[in-house]
């Protein structure tokens, strides 16, 4: 007789999905790189304690929070899937870039994976800078830069059951379709 303990065996959660496998981090701390993946919530704090320095007079933070609606359809929840070893890469890539840019002292960039109910930060991105126009430039450059970028998937779900997968470089900063 086959349990369903059995099915588990033949057809494992790959680890990737697996959310006991998580936070997943990348460091760097020669350049106050912190990225995470995690299917926990987001904490802001622990994102601008991470990019702060005395070398810092500017300190950017922006959280990227599920809305109750997309378009005129009420939406019940966010869900994010992504493959960590690839996205930490991509995610690296950008960071890298954007301290070399930018001129940063530090930088944050974490995702959340799995279900994001209404209300809840879905992406922290922190940045620090001697100044605050260079903070203020790279904190939207990264932002944009990750949804155009990043392999992380978002499945907006519905209040009347249906559900969406979409790439999060489908609209752009205002929410216009990107043709």
């Amino acid at each position: 007789m086959t349990t369903p303990k059995d099915l588990d065996n033949e057809n494992p959660t790959p680890p990737h999905l697996d959310p006991t496998t998580y936070p997943r981090h990348l460091t760097d701390s020669t350049l106050n790189i912190y990225l995470e993946l995690t299917y926990t919530p987001l904490n802001p704090q622990s994102a601008l304690d991470k990019i702060s320095s005395p070398a810092a007079g500017a300190n950017v933070l922006f959280l990227g929070t599920t809305r109750n609606t997309f378009g005129d359809r009420p939406v019940s929840q966010l869900s994010y899937t992504a493959y960590p070893p690839l996205t930490l890469k991509t995610l690296s890539g950008i960071a890298r870039d954007a301290v070399a840019k930018h001129g940063l002292t530090g930088i944050v960039i974490a995702h959340r994976l799995g279900v994001v109910p209404i209300q809840e930060a879905s992406i922290v991105i922190a940045v620090s800078s001697g100044h605050r126009g260079a903070a203020w430039r790279a904190g939207e450059e990264v932002l944009e830069v990750c949804k155009e970028k990043a392999e992380i998937w978002k499945r907006e779900e519905f209040v009347d059951g249906g559900m969406e997968w979409r790439e999060n470089r489908e609209r752009d900063a205002e929410g216009r379709v990107v043709s």
